[in-house]
């Protein structure tokens, strides 16, 4: 996993979560590697990988298993709207950054409808 150096790991690490349940990739039940495991495979401070399960047994998304490990616990309802609020997140970082570079609205949508259509409707 590569990170962005402006945004905290523990934060990315979370959001690789999110995407992988998003895409179908995590489902309820599946189990998750240990932190330490975690930690080896992307080379990141244990620490960091411990913050970012605890934030995740916070939001409901995992719960740890004392001797068995770390399993996903997201609901149908909770994908949902962990997909909208990671919609909403890009949505406002693109717009955000498209309004520093001078464009408007308008010239957004027609430049995703341009997109749109050089990828073949695959929006």
């Amino acid at each position: 996993m590569k990170f962005d150096s402006s945004r905290p790991i523990y934060r990315q690490i979370i959001d690789s979560y999110k995407k992988q349940l998003i895409r179908g990739e995590l489902k309820t039940g599946d189990k998750i590697p240990s932190q330490r495991e975690y930690a080896e495979q992307v080379r990141i401070n244990p620490n960091t990988v411990q913050r970012a399960y605890r934030e995740m047994e916070a939001l409901q998304m995992v719960e740890t298993q004392r001797g068995q490990g770390t399993f996903i616990i997201v609901a149908e309802p909770m994908l949902t709207e962990i997909k909208l609020e990671m919609a909403r997140d890009v949505l406002e970082y693109f717009s955000g950054e498209m309004k520093s570079l001078g464009y408007t609205y308008a010239q957004m949508i027609s430049m995703l409808e341009e997109e749109e259509k050089k990828q073949g409707g695959g929006f």
